[in-house]
């Protein structure tokens, strides 16, 4: 594939390599909250949620901050920093002898933030807004493919103990930024920096451009749900297989490689071409009414083959996520893209909040009287609401601009 700026494809394969970390720990995540807290498997999953959102509410605040500085000094500059304190963040967590540890290491992530925001602005640094889709598409399946090795691996090394995939992970953000510092040009421009202005580097400020436009605030209350109804994967999953089906790690790593696999395959090739045939919003829709579908199926499957033809089905709302993000990327100018991207880390930050401490509770409350598919039920009437919400807002836009 043909790129037209030699920062897009190392933009890209920092998101694999962050993600392929990410991805590396989930599948001994609960044995080791089980082995610190001396807990079982239910009130496991409460703490998961508890660590989740304790990276997110820090995260919350940090996100728009980093935006922000990426519009004065620059993608490269924050991309760095960023993971470095994510290869410390690792390795703090994999020598943890408490859980007390384990939520420091989740705000120091939180306070350093992720390299989605920044590498998001990278690519709309460089491309032209009709291709923004389909880039923000690749991205997405970068991450995606980051899942289908990091869980692969994180599921072997388990074998090691739990701590052992956190130090791959450390080792792993450390290269990332090695990849950065050596090959990564800056890719804005010193005429569209602005200054860092405390004012708009907050979660407030960050959406302020959107908030002028027309069908705005209902892109953002679409996103925000439909990213609390996305947690229930990251939140939950490793727990909801191990308590429903018994899976070790080896079996949860695998069926977390499955879905980055079936994610990236449809991002790839699905993205670009239901963009192009029908348009964004639409695509949008698509993808929630698969959403709203596969969720509630998740919450009554009993077998393995199950979750997997699942898996496969649920790769169509990897389409949601990119297609909003296109949409509000074209309603800021150069200048404020950093922010843009600062102010959705912060949604999505809010969702990360909100999303395992119900999605948590809800599999908990259900697995303890013997039904673990509260979560999933929970994410599909988030799903229908969402479509909703969404579909409300593009009648609205429509007749704005008409």
């Amino acid at each position: 594939m043909r790129f037209d700026h030699p920062a897009v494809p190392v933009a890209i394969a920092a998101m694999l390599i962050d993600s392929i970390g990410f991805g590396i720990v989930l599948p001994v995540l609960p044995a080791l909250i089980v082995e610190l807290g001396r807990v079982d498997l239910a009130e496991a999953t409460r703490i998961g949620g508890y660590l989740l959102a304790v990276y997110a509410v820090t995260h919350f605040f940090a996100g728009p901050v980093i935006g922000s500085l990426s519009d004065r000094y620059g993608r490269r500059r924050v991309l760095l920093i960023s993971l470095c304190c994510f290869g410390i963040d690792y390795a703090f967590m994999a020598f943890a002898p408490s859980l007390g540890w384990l939520f420091a290491g989740r705000a120091i992530a939180g306070i350093a933030g992720a390299t989605y925001g920044p590498a998001n602005a990278v690519i709309a640094d460089v491309t032209p807004p009709e291709q923004r889709g389909r880039m923000f598409g690749l991205l997405g399946a970068a991450f995606g493919g980051g899942f289908i090795l990091g869980p692969a691996i994180g599921g072997l090394l388990g074998d090691l103990g739990p701590r052992a995939p956190f130090v791959a992970a450390a080792a792993l953000a450390f290269a990332n930024a090695g990849l950065i510092l050596a090959v990564m040009p800056e890719t804005l421009a010193p005429e569209n920096r602005r200054p860092f202005d405390w004012r708009r580097a907050n979660p407030v400020g960050a959406f302020v451009p959107l908030f002028h436009a027309g069908g705005a605030a209902a892109l953002l209350i679409g996103a925000l749900l439909w990213q609390i109804a996305h947690m229930v994967y990251p939140s939950t999953w490793t727990f909801y297989v191990s308590i429903a089906l018994g899976w070790d790690s080896k079996a949860i790593g695998w069926s977390l490689a499955a879905s980055g696999l079936s994610m990236m395959l449809a991002q790839v090739f699905l993205i670009g071409p239901t963009i192009k045939r029908f348009g964004e919003d639409r695509t949008v829709l698509i993808g929630l009414t698969a959403g709203v579908i596969v969720f509630a199926l998740y919450a009554f499957a009993q077998q393995g083959w199950q979750l997997y033809a699942l898996i496969a089905a649920g790769a169509v709302t990897g389409v949601v996520g990119p297609s909003i993000n296109a949409i509000l990327s074209t309603r800021v100018d150069a200048a404020n893209q950093g922010a843009l991207q600062g102010g959705l880390a912060s949604l999505s930050s809010v969702a990360a909040i909100l999303g395992p401490l119900a999605m948590t509770q809800a599999l908990a409350f259900g697995a303890e009287r013997g039904h673990a598919g509260g979560a999933f039920l929970l994410a599909s009437l988030l799903c229908a609401v969402t479509f909703a919400v969404f579909l409300l807002g593009v009648v609205r836009r429509r007749a704005v601009l008409a």
